[in-house]
């Protein structure tokens, strides 16, 4: 549902005169009590369902999810599976600079000293330039951030400028909906073990990272697919699942968290194959709680359930019932 607005019309009998100056504005992204989509149903031979909510990020910052679909399953659940991906067995800020959550941003400068102009390519600082001060203003102190560091703030703001946010309240909702029914979820991730979290903290600034990617990726976002974050955003808040499932943009966080992933560092401390661990282990709990539990609730992105290979299509092959909402 995504709306643009232009000013394209021409006076009667002016046919001689200079078109007028076509107008583009930014998409309208929807706000208010909204429904959100539609789940999926995954059942087993003995009748067990798994309901699956599919999720994206960004959605809109003035977004009230209606929730009522989710919460009455939730309410008839005798599980929950959390969401799949890795996290880290570290305390929260280590954690939140390595997931590039802005407030721990400032904390994460280049190594050596080097700005931004010396580290990236001249053909992509000069696109980083005028994305830079459009959305960040035109000062510098983003300029000794790392590439990395940099994208983030930039993704932030610029999501910011068309009415998206990466935090909504969705997450809270279920969370509340799980503590009334007194379920907590399984945890899905691959868990990485960090035993001296100031120590890791100290090396990630420090390593250099293959985090150019993660810069020119944002940048692509930024410049090209802001109308389709809020065309896919609209399109969850008001459950069009067909647009959805056409929409099922790859996030550009793959390079970032990629490029410590790759490092020496990551590799390290076991960072290796996490998509498809994460797969793995998300399955494992999945299949168990079928074989376990007449109903499971379980959240999932949007993209790892529709993409070719993804978890519905993981589903099927392991010979389970798959229902679109």
């Amino acid at each position: 549902m995504l709306v643009w607005l232009a000013c394209v019309g021409v006076p009667e009998g002016s046919a001689q005169q200079a078109p007028p100056e076509v107008v583009d504005l930014a998409p309208v992204v929807v706000s208010g009590v909204q429904p959100g989509p539609g789940m999926w149903r995954v059942t087993n031979a003995q009748g067990h369902t798994l309901w699956i909510l599919g999720t994206v990020s960004p959605l809109p910052a003035r977004l009230d999810w209606r929730a009522d679909e989710a919460k009455a399953v939730i309410a008839s659940a005798d599980a929950v599976l959390g969401p799949p991906g890795w996290t880290l067995d570290a305390d929260v800020g280590f954690s939140s600079r390595l997931t590039l959550r802005p407030p721990a941003m400032k904390a994460q400068p280049a190594p050596q000293g080097r700005r931004l102009q010396e580290i990236l390519p001249p053909a992509l600082y000069a696109r980083w330039q005028p994305l830079k001060t459009r959305y960040l203003g035109r000062g510098n102190g983003v300029e000794k951030d790392r590439p990395l560091v940099a994208a983030t703030r930039l993704y932030v703001s610029a999501l910011d400028e068309v009415g998206l946010s990466p935090r909504s309240s969705v997450g809270k909702l279920l969370e509340k909906a799980y503590k009334a029914r007194g379920l907590t979820p399984v945890v899905t991730r691959v868990v990485i073990k960090v035993d001296d979290p100031r120590a890791a903290l100290k090396e990630v600034r420090a390593s250099p990272l293959q985090d150019v990617d993660c810069l020119q990726r944002t940048l692509d976002v930024v410049e090209h697919q802001l109308p389709l974050l809020v065309e896919r955003a609209n399109a969850w808040a008001v459950g069009d699942i067909d647009a959805l499932q056409q929409l099922a943009l790859k996030s550009q966080y793959d390079a970032c968290v990629g490029a410590i992933a790759s490092s020496e560092l990551g590799r390290r401390r076991g960072m290796a194959d996490l998509d498809a661990r994460s797969a793995d282990k998300w399955m494992a709990a999945a299949r168990e709680s079928l074989d376990r539990h007449p109903v499971t609730f379980a959240t999932v992105s949007v993209h790892a359930l529709a993409e070719p290979g993804g978890y519905l299509d993981r589903l099927r092959q392991a010979g389970y019932s798959v229902e679109s909402p």
